[in-house]
């Protein structure tokens, strides 16, 4: 016989629930990734966030949360292109033929992170940006040569 699960009340993660967010942003051109581990998902800790890593002519491309209408604004520099996942994976949004609205990099980042963190069989959130750093560092650089090193160590 099984115990019945009680179903889940969908929460949003913060770090007070233990479901810290990670905020992920990867240029598609240059291939950088850059990951934040975030107290909440409201919008003022996403534009802080974004603003301070991104360039303000960027466009940025988003899910549907809600958090980045901000984006919208007619002061903001940046520019928001979403894709609603519950109705397609990618959008033409121009119509000539490319799918050029769609989130799969940082997609497949994600999958490559989880898959990482895995391994470890649970963190703790004190340490979790400890661990999302070090796979940023793994992501962004091919090879730990000692030019890398010396950055690291302020030298």
């Amino acid at each position: 016989m099984k115990a019945a699960r009680c179903p889940r009340k969908r929460v949003h993660s913060t770090y007070e629930n233990d479901r810290p967010p990670v905020l992920g942003m990867v240029g598609r051109e240059i291939r950088w990734a850059c990951f934040r581990v975030c107290v909440d998902t409201k919008e003022e800790t996403i534009r802080a966030t974004v603003a301070g890593e991104t360039a303000e002519e960027a466009c940025i491309f988003t899910d549907e949360n809600r958090s980045y209408l901000w984006l919208e604004n007619e002061e903001e520099p940046r520019t928001r292109k979403a894709i609603d996942h519950s109705t397609a994976w990618a959008e033409d949004r121009d119509g000539d033929g490319t799918r050029e609205v769609h989130v799969n990099t940082i997609e497949g980042i994600w999958t490559s992170l989880r898959n990482r963190l895995r391994r470890f069989r649970g963190v703790h959130k004190d340490h979790l940006s400890g661990y999302v750093a070090m796979f940023e560092l793994a992501f962004n650089h091919d090879q730990i040569t000692p030019a890398l090193l010396q950055r690291m160590w302020g030298g």
